[in-house]
C-alpha cells in the first residue's frame, strides 16, 4: 500500500541462465535475469537511455533535495541529472532480493529463517509491547497492506498513508528483521570488518533512503543504566544451551552472535521525490531557484524496504556462515555446521 503505479504493470518474471541443473545449483556461477517490462512497452526508454552520441532533448536540471541528483553530477560532471537518478534508483534492489534468495535458502538448510515486518509508518507505531511474528506467521505479515503483524498498527499506518497521499507527499518509517535459528559464533571479535553487527549494519545502510540502523535495543539502552541494559544469561537444562532472557543486544554480543533471535531495525527517510513537489532547489544550468522535477514515485516504500532488509541480512549472514563452516557443497557445509553445534 502507498506505491506508485510502476507496480501495476512491473512483474519481475525470472528467468535463470545458468548456474542451475535440475533444480540445484552446479557451484558455478548463478545468473537470473530480470527484465523491465517498460522498456518493451514503448519506445520512450530506448531513445531516453539511447548509447547513440547526442544530447538529450530535455536534460533534467531542476535536482531534487535528499537525492544522488546534485551530489552525482558534480562527482562525474554530468549535466543531466537522468545520468545519475536511474543508477541510484531502488530498482536495483530486485537483483539483490534474488540473490538473498538463493542466501535464504542456503541458511534454511541450517534452520535459519529470516522475515521482517514494519513497526512504523510516518508516526504511526506498533505499541512497545505488541509481539513480534515468527516465520510461522509470515502469511499473516504478508497479508497486511503494509506488511505490519499488529491490526491495530496496520489501520492507523495505512491512514497515515492516505493523509500524506492526499497532500501529495511522501512517508518514511521503520523495519524490523528477524533472524531465527541463526548458529552461535558467526562473526568476529578480533576483526573490526568482520565484526557482524557492524556489517549488518553496512548491508542495511546500504539500501535506498535508509538512514539509521539499530542492533536490538541499541538506542533505548544508551539512556538506560548498565545493570538494566544487557541480557542476563542462563543455563538451559533441558535443551543443554546458555540462553538469554531478553533480547536487548540482538542475539549479537562482541561482533559475534550468540545463538539468540538476531534483531535489527532499518529506519527510512520519506522518499526525495514527491508527487506534488514543493522542496526548493535550484536549476543546475540557471543557477536560479525554482522546485525539484517530478519524476514517477511512491508515497512511501517502507513496506517494500523491508523484504529487502531481510534480503541484506540474509546474504551477510549466509556469508558469514560459509566463511565458519566452509565445505564444497551444501551437505558439506551442513555436515560442519551440525559438527560444530555438537561440541557446544
Amino acid at each position: 500500500y502507498g506505491r506508485g503505479p510502476r507496480q501495476r504493470f512491473e512483474q519481475d518474471e525470472l528467468t535463470i541462465i545458468g548456474g542451475v541443473r535440475h533444480g540445484r545449483t552446479l557451484g558455478s556461477p548463478v545468473v537470473i535475469e530480470i527484465k523491465n517490462s517498460e522498456w518493451f512497452r514503448s519506445d520512450k526508454w530506448h531513445d531516453e537511455m539511447s548509447t547513440a552520441p547526442g544530447a538529450t532533448k530535455e536534460p533534467l536540471t531542476q535536482v531534487r533535495p535528499g537525492h544522488a541528483d546534485l551530489a552525482g553530477m558534480q562527482k562525474y560532471g554530468f549535466t543531466d541529472a537522468r545520468d545519475v537518478l536511474e543508477r541510484a534508483s531502488a530498482r536495483e534492489t530486485a537483483a539483490r532480493v534474488v540473490a538473498g534468495a538463493l542466501a535464504k535458502k542456503l541458511l534454511s538448510h541450517l534452520g535459519v529463517e529470516i522475515i521482517s515486518h514494519v513497526i512504523q509508518m510516518g508516526d504511526a507505531r506498533v505499541a512497545p509491547d505488541a509481539p513480534r511474528p515468527t516465520p510461522a506467521d509470515l502469511d499473516a505479515v504478508d497479508a497486511s497492506e503494509v506488511r505490519c503483524f499488529d491490526d491495530d498498527g496496520s489501520e492507523r499506518m495505512v491512514a497515515a498513508i492516505k493523509a500524506a497521499a492526499k497532500q501529495g507527499d511522501s512517508l518514511g518509517g521503520i523495519v524490523e528483521v528477524l533472524a531465527f535459528g541463526v548458529p552461535v559464533g558467526l562473526g568476529s571479535h578480533v576483526h573490526w570488518d568482520r565484526k557482524l553487527d557492524a556489517m549488518i549494519a553496512q548491508a542495511l545502510m546500504s539500501i535506498q533512503a535508509v538512514k539509521g540502523v539499530e542492533i536490538g535495543d541499541g538506542f533505548e539502552v544508551a539512556g538506560r543504566l548498565g545493570s538494566e541494559a544487557h541480557d542476563p544469561i542462563r543455563w538451559d537444562s533441558d535443551h543443554a544451551r546458555y540462553t538469554r532472557l531478553s533480547t536487548l543486544a540482538g542475539g549479537l554480543e562482541g561482533g559475534m552472535t550468540n545463538g539468540e533471535l538476531v534483531v535489527a531495525r532499518a529506519a527510512m527517510k520519506p522518499l526525495a521525490t514527491l508527487n506534488r513537489p514543493t522542496l526548493e532547489t535550484v536549476d543546475t544550468e540557471t543557477k536560479e531557484s525554482g522546485v525539484s522535477f517530478k519524476e514517477r514515485t511512491d508515497v512511501t516504500a517502507v513496506p517494500a524496504m523491508g523484504v529487502v532488509a531481510e534480503t541484506m541480512v540474509a546474504l551477510v549472514v549466509a556469508q558469514e556462515a560459509q566463511r565458519k563452516f566452509g565445505g564444497d557443497s551444501v551437505v558439506e557445509f551442513v555436515r560442519n555446521a551440525e559438527a560444530f553445534r555438537a561440541t557446544l
